[in-house]
């Protein structure tokens, strides 16, 4: 075991508290596995009704604890690659129970695979959309069906040295038909570093003395030497005692690296039982390139980069940096997520999360965790972070919620919104110090969000990962695989289900078909009376006129419903209902249906507002807010668990407030309390 002194600071060996007992053996890729399903592949593509032409080939299998079977596969065409033409079969007792295909498309054939343009031309197109310029160019023809219809294309790979000195293997997608380029990745993921700041640390190393962890697969790290490619040569000293925490010694640079791969092979195989990143036990190659301040990161042959490209040396990366570029490979060996699109958003975001979820695990007093993403590196000059995960836009470059438009945006920016789902599932709405920062988050939809911990949401987004994503998947998919998860792992009508569902309304990811359960729990009874107002105002207490069968407003079901709000003045109203919940009814849930109509224009500013809330004597707690900027004119069902105040009376109450000017109507119908 060996020690470095940094910067004067001290404490002992970073990550020896609070880890999670690994998980049994999960049968994560284990070689006999793709063996076995590898040579049923032929077998596979007949029951799944494949072209002919196609072949698959196992990536990886995933066995849960019940039995069943998640096999990612890739495909070829004639013998051709096919980008964007991976799938995930879902088998149980050799049954087939459900297929993921990438973006929806079984289909990948294209009419012909002789190409109109030359791969000369292709290799020119290459190297001229490359921003550098290039000491390698090489193409080769692939079916390109990542974004659209299939299409025969170059993908043409240019290697070489940006003008910051980290380096580059960008792909470029050439339409070997028109030459036009259809997408661009590339395959090093580049990050930011100055500086080390995790104090006195324990790293792994072997022999006399190398830095060569093989507790970790071998983790080891090398110095290119000021070179920008090679192995390099694995760090050696003679009394085991490395670096002095400043960058007059070369190997503080290394141990900066080893450290957060040790790190981040740590937290894959305690907490989620991967045993390195394609579960093979082979560990990581960190190459440090200390010239120019960055690291190549080789997991079993992924390349990612983190550093700053400066000319002056400087020692890099703080923890939830490391953690964040290795976690690149992780993604890269499951649903290999592409660079651009939702897809790319969802990859940088996966890297947060896990890179975040490192460095709670580091439990390092000198970093603690936090949900900012390079706080300890200062690359903006001024003290600020790299990214906020409580409030993505306060870079003034990401973006908090999902639209239409986010995944046209750059991958560190278009992450913004996972980075956001994470933080509230992890942690909820309102203000709070963590890691001795101040977090602030709100939701896009106005709700409050209750928290189902970090070890949840990380826990659910990393088997979503592993088997629920395919490379070009969207925001969307990634709602739909994490309800299904959290589902499969918590149970129907779960808290953290719900939560996990809640956090994906919190940033404006529309609801598809996975839900929950329902709304119903599986035992239980109605609790609340009159809960469609088809009766009038009885049973219901507030202001007078709120409850009304006025055609101005239509109900959701039958004539009557609650009208809060549509004054156009200063006012405010009520409606509510008391109601017992019964001891030990921990799964009641609360839910009602939601229309809004406004007059406000304005897309940022709340006016007026509805406050759904549980007044338990003396105490209200507000559930969720809805404000003129969640208009929807169509009805939409809300669902919250109430099962806190099992054992009590309380009063389901809804409040609105409404300005000045410009009416906006909040519209309640269809209430239920089943517990």
């Amino acid at each position: 075991m060996a020690i470095v002194a940094a910067a004067g600071l001290a404490m002992s060996p970073a990550g020896a508290a609070n880890r999670t007992a690994p998980l049994p053996a999960s049968g994560f890729n284990q070689p006999a596995a793709v063996q076995a399903e590898q040579a049923l592949t032929a077998q596979t593509a007949a029951a799944l009704g494949l072209a002919g032409g196609e072949v698959l080939k196992v990536r990886d299998v995933v066995k849960d604890a019940d039995g069943t079977e998640h096999v990612r596969y890739d495909r070829t065409y004639n013998g051709l690659k096919v980008v964007g033409g991976d799938l995930i079969v879902e088998r149980k007792s050799n049954a087939i129970k459900g297929v993921i295909y990438n973006r929806g498309a079984k289909k990948v054939g294209v009419a012909s695979t002789k190409p109109t343009l030359s791969q000369a031309a292709a290799l020119a197109k290459g190297s001229k959309a490359a921003d550098f310029k290039a000491t390698s160019n090489k193409g080769t023809l692939v079916v390109f069906a990542a974004t659209g219809k299939p299409v025969l294309a170059y993908e043409v790979v240019t290697s070489g040295v940006k003008a910051d000195q980290t380096p580059s293997v960008l792909h470029s997608f050439i339409d070997a038909k028109s030459g036009a380029v259809l997408a661009q990745d590339d395959e090093i993921k580049t990050g930011t570093g100055n500086s080390m700041y995790s104090g006195q640390v324990s790293i792994g190393t072997s022999g006399s003395f190398s830095m060569s962890d093989p507790s970790r697969g071998g983790n080891n790290t090398t110095d290119l030497n000021g070179a920008t490619s090679g192995t390099g040569t694995i760090f050696t000293d003679p009394d085991d005692t490395w670096g002095s925490g400043t960058t007059a010694n070369r190997q503080t640079a290394g141990v900066d690296a080893h450290f957060g791969s040790q790190l981040t092979w740590d937290y894959y195989k305690n907490v989620h039982g991967r045993n390195g990143i394609f579960n093979n036990g082979q560990g990581a190659r960190s190459r440090v390139h200390y010239g120019n301040a960055y690291v190549n990161a080789f997991w079993d042959g992924t390349q990612m980069t983190y550093g700053d490209g400066a000319s002056n040396q400087r020692p890099l990366t703080s923890i939830d940096v490391a953690g964040h570029e290795m976690s690149h490979g992780v993604t890269e060996a499951t649903a290999n997520l592409n660079y651009f699109g939702d897809a790319g958003g969802l990859n940088e975001s996966t890297s947060d999360i896990f890179g975040t979820a490192v460095e709670f695990s580091a439990n390092n007093a000198s970093d603690p965790g936090d949900y900012l993403i390079g706080e300890k590196i200062n690359i903006n000059g001024n003290g600020t972070p790299l990214r906020y995960m409580d409030k993505p836009s306060k870079d003034s470059r990401s973006v908090d919620c999902w639209s239409t438009s986010t995944g046209g945006m750059d991958p560190h920016y278009s992450s913004g919104p996972l980075n956001h789902w994470f933080y509230l599932a992890s942690e909820g709405t309102g203000s709070k110090v963590i890691g001795g920062v101040t977090h602030s988050s709100t939701a896009c939809d106005g709700t409050t969000i209750v928290a189902v911990g970090r070890d949840v949401a990380a826990k659910v987004w990393y088997q979503t990962l592993a088997t629920k994503l395919t490379s070009g998947s969207t925001y969307k998919d990634a709602r739909e695989g994490a309800i299904t998860v959290a589902k499969t792992l918590y149970g129907n009508n779960s808290a953290q289900c719900l939560g996990i569902q809640a956090a994906f309304n919190g940033i404006s990811v529309p609801a598809g078909a996975a839900t929950c359960g329902g709304t119903v729990p599986p035992t239980g009874s109605e609790r609340l009376l009159n809960i469609g107002f088809e009766s009038g105002a009885v049973n219901w207490t507030g202001t007078a006129g709120v409850v009304t069968n006025s055609a101005s407003k239509p109900a959701r079901s039958g004539s009557w419903k609650a009208w809060l709000g549509g004054k156009g003045v200063t006012a405010t109203a009520n409606v509510g209902q008391s109601v017992a919940i019964p001891a030990g009814a921990t799964t009641a849930q609360l839910s009602f249906w939601l229309r809004i109509d406004t007059n406000e224009t304005t897309t940022s500013t709340v006016y007026d507002r509805l406050r759904v809330q549980i007044v338990d004597g003396s105490t209200t707690t507000t559930l969720a807010t809805y404000s003129n900027l969640n208009k929807n004119t169509t009805y939409t069902q809300k669902t919250f668990n109430v099962g806190a105040y099992a054992g009590k009376t309380v009063t389901v109450k809804f409040l609105e407030n409404e300005d000045v000017s410009l009416q906006t109507s909040f519209v309640v119908d269809d209430t239920s309390l089943i517990g």
